[in-house]
């Protein structure tokens, strides 16, 4: 991005994985950036990095499940950017469990993060673009679990596939006012919490045996889709969710 005056994006749930490369992308595309997490101090080491690659900085707590703490992380954003042209809703926590098993308190905590609090921040968003009169873009992500079913992943799956529908419901609404709203769909990322899973024989051949290309995608591949889909390259684009999974779900 070159010329004219520096973009702004806020970035949830920014503190490492996918959420740290995104928010650092969108940095050295020129974006200044506000990036959230439960505490704001687990935010120094992401904040360090965006300023390194020339941006301002905004470090915001946030728990996307109660709509007050939204109110104040978003006013939050607004007053050290002086406005926000892009949202990108990457707050989510996973839940591996299989469904006879999972009770009402993983319910409402899965569903209220990935689901209830993406529509919320998005509303905030667009409330706030449509006050100040700027056009401008949501991104989320959702995943490849809301598009195919996967034992134990019931719930996580629901929630993603309502982001789906959500982007397509509030990207026909939201249209006429100038703000798109897409959503991109992860397969299997390599990232730190995966790690874990590493540990289990045989998991990672069995992981990548599903997948055409071999491999996981990485974190900065993922950014580098939020970074074209917030870009005036993808002025055209909206309601769409842009599956990246190396072929998982072509099969």
């Amino acid at each position: 991005m070159t010329g004219g005056p520096r973009k702004t994006a806020f970035v949830t749930g920014a503190s490492r994985g996918i959420g740290a490369a995104i928010a650092l992308g969108l940095a050295r595309e020129g974006f200044d950036i506000a990036v959230s997490s439960t505490r704001a101090d687990k935010l120094s080491d992401v904040v360090t990095g965006l300023k390194a690659a020339g941006a301002r900085a905004a470090p915001v707590a946030l728990d996307v499940r109660s709509q007050a703490s939204i109110d104040k992380a978003m006013a939050a954003a607004v007053d050290a950017l002086g406005g926000l042209d892009v949202l990108v809703n990457n707050a989510g926590i996973p839940l591996k469990k299989p469904a006879l098993e999972v009770t009402g308190a993983e319910w409402d905590e899965v569903i209220g993060t990935n689901l209830a609090g993406t529509f919320f921040m998005s509303q905030r968003m667009g409330r706030h673009l449509v006050e100040t009169g700027r056009p401008g873009c949501i991104i989320s992500i959702a995943s490849t679990h809301g598009l195919i079913g996967l034992a134990d992943r019931a719930l996580y799956g629901i929630a993603k596939a309502g982001v789906m529908h959500m982007t397509r419901m509030l990207a026909i609404e939201w249209a006429e006012r100038g703000i798109r709203v897409n959503a991109i769909a992860p397969g299997r990322v390599e990232t730190a919490s995966r790690a874990e899973s590493f540990t289990d024989p045989g998991y990672r051949e069995w992981a990548t045996a599903r997948v055409p290309l071999g491999r996981f995608g990485t974190v900065e591949e993922i950014a580098a889709a939020v970074c074209y889909l917030a870009s005036p390259g993808a002025a055209y684009i909206t309601g769409q969710t842009l599956v990246m999974d190396g072929g998982l779900t072509a099969c």
